[in-house]
């Protein structure tokens, strides 16, 4: 019986760099499972989305990536881009890793490449950005901008603490945007800090969410959105609301939604997956349900 062909998307910078030390040993272990396994190295930012997209059909049996959340979200996006039907496994080797947390794929680099050889296969939903896709979410305003601010340098030194950091001082410079959404059963108008479309249990690193409210394939996303409070002493309670998961206080919006449409005057920054996005006038936000094959311990 001939071995399964994997294909390994190593991003040697993510985190700490801490991949290139253990490389051999994943080798191994995927290897004494009986997988023929091909390296990637990326290049740069990009080059793990143009490579996956790259791959002919049937020339893998499994793709895994490895890397930090922005790694995997140029994995997938090649992969929806050119249709692969294939296995996925994710190595974390990031600073935050958001996604795997809600899968239970574990931090230990040798750990998580056992797993991929032991695990199962799952289906989860993938979301659509206009042409563009994320695995777990899209957002803007505050706090967005930590994930893709903060630098790398401090992020290897202080781990998910930088993001924190970075999201604290977003806070001082806080400018109200003025969105249309319209969702599966409402619209809403006004000016909001913050939204996000996920479909993962925390985002950025600040924002958490409790655990019976996210499913990962029920075809539906999690949308939490801030509303600009009247006035300034209205903030405190809602980055109190935050911190303790209470998604209920005024000019918090939280529901589920398959899809949703943002409209704005002019164009804003996003981030998806981590990574700076531009956003138009009009972005279309759907869920592609079992979307992707993940295997998860």
């Amino acid at each position: 019986m001939e071995n399964k062909k994997l294909l390994l998307i190593v991003n040697p910078y993510s985190g700490r760099a801490k991949m290139r030390g253990r490389l051999l040993k994943v080798i191994e272990i995927l290897s004494a499972a009986d997988y023929t396994v091909t390296v990637y190295p990326t290049k740069c930012h990009g080059d793990a989305a143009k490579y996956a997209e790259s791959i002919k059909p049937g020339e893998y049996d499994v793709i895994v990536a490895c890397g930090g959340d922005g790694t995997l979200n140029e994995v997938i996006t090649g992969i929806m881009h050119s249709k692969l039907d294939c296995v996925l496994g994710y190595i974390p080797s990031g600073t935050l890793n958001e996604w795997s947390m809600g899968l239970n794929i574990s931090r230990e680099i040798p750990d998580a490449a056992e797993d991929i050889t032991l695990g199962r296969e799952v289906l989860l939903d993938i979301g659509k950005f206009n042409d563009n896709y994320f695995s777990y979410t899209a957002s803007f305003g505050a706090f967005t901008s930590a994930s893709y601010s903060a630098p790398q340098s401090v992020k290897n030194v202080l781990g998910q603490a930088a993001y924190v950091f970075e999201g604290v001082k977003s806070l001082s410079n806080i400018k109200p945007i003025h969105l249309k959404i319209t969702a599966d059963d409402r619209e809403l108008e006004g000016d909001f800090l913050f939204g996000a479309v996920s479909n993962s249990m925390s985002v950025g690193g600040i924002v958490k969410f409790d655990e019976s409210l996210v499913k990962l394939n029920d075809g539906l996303f999690e949308v939490f959105l801030i509303r600009n409070p009247d006035n300034v002493l209205k903030l405190q309670p809602l980055i109190d609301g935050i911190l303790r998961r209470e998604l209920d206080r005024e000019g918090m919006e939280f529901f589920h939604t398959k899809s949703l449409t943002v409209c704005c005057d002019e164009p804003i920054s996003w981030t998806l997956d981590g990574e700076y996005a531009k956003g138009d006038g009009v972005i279309k936000i759907n869920n592609i349900h079992n979307a992707i094959k993940l295997i998860v311990p």
